[in-house]
Order: C-alpha cells, then sequence, then structure tokens
C-alpha cells in the first residue's frame, strides 16, 4: 500500500509541476509577449507576423510534449474522474491548435506578409479562447493535484 500511496503522490506532484509549468509559459508567450510585440513601433506588421508565426509553431512543439507529459502523469496518478477530463480537454485544445488552427493561420499569415488582402475569419478568436480556455483547465488540473498531496501529506502526518 505505502508503494502505491507514493506512486501516486510523485504522479500527482509530477502532474501539478507539469500544469503549472505549462500554464506559466502558455501565459507568458500567448497574453505576455505577443500581444507586446505588437506594441512595438519599430516592428512592422509583416515581421511582427512572421515572428509569431516561428514563436507560436515552435511553442506548439513544446506543448505537444508537456500534453504527453500530462497524460501519462494524470494517467499514473489515478486522478479523479474530473481532472481526467481537464487533462484530456487541455490535450485535446493543443491537437485541434497543432492540426487545424495552427496550419490556417499561417497560411493566413503568409498571405499578409504577401500583401494579398484577406476577409475577417473567426480562426484567430477561436485560438485566443482555446488558450484562455487551456489556461484554465491547467490550473484547475495543478489546484487539485496540489490538493490531493497535501491531503495525502496530512493524513501521513495525523496517523504517523
Amino acid at each position: 500500500m505505502m508503494g502505491n500511496t507514493l506512486r501516486s503522490s510523485f504522479a500527482d506532484a509530477v502532474t501539478a509541476f507539469v500544469s503549472l509549468f505549462w500554464a506559466g509559459a502558455l501565459a507568458g508567450v500567448s497574453f505576455l509577449a505577443t500581444p507586446v510585440k505588437f506594441q512595438a513601433t519599430s516592428l512592422d506588421l509583416p515581421v511582427a507576423l512572421e515572428v509569431g508565426k516561428v514563436t507560436f509553431a515552435a511553442f506548439t512543439r513544446c506543448e505537444l510534449g508537456l500534453a504527453a507529459l500530462l497524460a501519462i502523469s494524470v494517467l499514473l496518478s489515478q486522478a479523479p474522474k474530473p481532472v481526467k477530463a481537464c487533462a484530456v480537454v487541455a490535450v485535446g485544445l493543443v491537437a485541434m491548435q497543432a492540426l487545424w488552427l495552427l496550419p490556417v493561420l499561417d497560411g493566413r499569415i503568409d498571405a499578409l506578409i504577401a500583401g494579398r488582402p484577406l476577409a475577417p475569419s473567426p480562426h484567430h478568436m477561436l485560438y485566443a479562447i482555446a488558450e484562455g480556455v487551456k489556461l484554465l483547465l491547467l490550473c484547475a488540473v495543478a489546484l487539485v493535484s496540489l490538493a490531493r498531496l497535501g491531503l495525502r501529506s496530512r493524513a501521513a502526518a495525523v496517523s504517523a
């Protein structure tokens, strides 16, 4: 029984760490660095768009790795179903962004850089909404994982 508890505690700690690390990186890239870059007056729009395209391509690769780590740690932690559901949705959002939204947005960026005018589309807003939902889900997973660790630690202290 002790080995299973230790394994679950380690998995919860990894889940909390991965969730918080991912949430911090997501907030830094999507909600801080990206909007700020468009406030730099010496950075013209085509260059800013190209920098964003490269940044989000690299960040998506990182997110896919973090998504794999999160999925493994959640499964090993024997997390409650709501935590598993939050993790599955976060992983699904990354997959949707990587396989559908990012390629569409990249195509729009390429057209804008080439000087072709485009009609408005909902893709950028969908991407931003997915980022916000992902951030909330990752915070929820982290908080529950940390709470489970705290409860387990408190139970161990009481029984000792």
